[in-house]
């Protein structure tokens, strides 16, 4: 089967206008109105509206518009300049995904690899198929559920006041209220629906017979509406936990997904990530991958910090904190931006410097991606001598590295100079 897709890739921050061409593909008046009825009147984090256009934010990811699937890539610095800086940065944002675990799956394979050169997207869409392939080689579940209507043998309680009404002229038959264990119940509705929202929506060829086979092999189930709520209802447990995968994917392609309700034949599908707690938890696993026996690495540890009369109270709660032998204390802020050159602002080093003293650190610092694998320094001064008070916010960047396993140690090895551990 042919499908006619289209694939536009820009990075972070960079604006798309009206009959602009990228990647061969034009920015019709048609995408950029499905794009701004998506924004609505409370608009979304993922992007803003310009004069003829969008502009995208700190959020990466992929927006599917219809048949036109818009990649949004990181971007830190110029590390990866030339025709494959694209395919390098959607590769390292793949595997900081893995990294962080936003792709834990039950199913894993070298399949999941050979869509690095399409999009995240594609990505999801194989590992949510990936997922539903090995519940079915290992056989669906079945549950309890409460049925009632009418049988032609005696089962369960009877509804007297129904059988009379349904069967009054028909002797033969029970109107019965009885319990039934089989493949038909919540988990199996939500998956369906899934796969039928992939069937319509994929524009990957490679994806598409595996999808019709799915839909061939999974027994059908009733249509049902989806909701925040469906989710929160459920429950897992030992025997259904492999379920719980495909199920976190299944509810963020069906609650993501808008479609359009002026039959244009451009629905919406957002799957977008933030870079700033992307970033954030990126350095956390890494430092905690590599770390040392006497040392701890906490991420977003909470202290009350203000009380009101009322007793409503207030937390600081750093990006990360590393303590070594339970004293020597640590305080990290992640920043996903590129400082080109200039200092930190002015309210990140406030913030640090009460860091410093609410938490009674040894040291603290701003921690960015960057060309340079480390810069220290940065003294705070008294307010009266412009002194250095002995208190420093170092600054430190990070370089990007395209093999992720090698990243991940040069980031320890970074703050192990810096901290001193050894």
């Amino acid at each position: 089967m042919k499908i006619n897709r289209k694939h536009i890739t820009v990075f972070e921050h960079q604006s798309i206008k009206l009959n602009q061409e990228i990647d061969g593909v034009m920015f019709d008046e048609h995408r950029l109105k499905a794009l701004q009825g998506y924004y609505g009147e409370s608009g979304v984090p993922y992007f803003s509206l310009i004069h003829n256009g969008i502009r995208f934010k700190e959020y990466v990811g992929v927006i599917q518009v219809g048949k036109t699937v818009i990649e949004v890539l990181p971007k830190a610095d110029n590390a990866f300049v030339g025709k494959d800086e694209k395919k390098q940065w959607r590769d390292i944002l793949i595997d900081m995904l893995f990294a962080v675990n936003v792709f834990d799956i039950h199913a894993p394979s070298s399949s999941t690899l050979k869509l690095k050169s399409n999009s995240i997207l594609d990505l999801y869409f194989e590992l949510f198929i990936n997922e539903v392939e090995y519940l079915l080689h290992n056989g669906l579940i079945k549950q309890y559920r409460k049925n009632e209507g009418n049988v032609t043998a005696l089962k369960g309680n009877l509804q007297f006041g129904k059988q009379i009404q349904h069967n009054l002229t028909h002797q033969e038959r029970f109107y019965v209220r009885h319990t039934i264990y089989d493949v038909e119940h919540k988990l199996h509705f939500i998956l369906y629906k899934t796969i039928r929202l992939l069937k319509q929506i994929n524009t990957n060829v490679g994806l598409h017979s595996r999808i019709g086979a799915l839909l061939l092999h999974f027994p059908e189930m009733p249509e049902i509406k989806v909701t925040e709520a469906t989710f929160e209802k459920l429950v897992f447990t030992r025997k259904n936990q492999s379920y719980k995968k495909p199920i976190e994917i299944a509810k963020l392609l069906l609650l993501k997904y808008h479609p359009d309700i002026n039959k244009g034949g451009n629905e919406v599908l957002a799957l977008m990530f933030d870079m700033n707690k992307l970033w954030e938890q990126f350095v956390y696993v890494s430092l905690r991958k590599h770390k040392q026996t006497n040392t701890t690495v906490t991420a977003q540890t909470s202290k009350p910090f203000w009380k009101s009369e009322g007793d409503t109270r207030s937390k600081m709660r750093p990006d990360i904190v590393v303590n070594k032998d339970k004293a020597d204390c640590v305080v990290l802020d992640t920043k996903w931006k590129n400082l080109n050159g200039f200092n930190p602002s002015p309210d990140d080093l406030r913030q640090m410097f009460v860091y410093h003293e609410y938490y009674g650190a040894k040291r603290v610092a701003l921690v960015y991606p960057g060309v340079e694998s480390l810069k220290s320094g940065g003294a705070y001064l008294d307010p009266k001598t412009s002194k250095e008070i002995g208190k420093e916010c170092s600054v430190i960047f990070l370089s990007v590295e395209p093999r992720i396993k090698q990243w991940q140690k040069n980031i320890y090895n970074c703050f192990e100079r810096w901290l001193n551990l050894t």
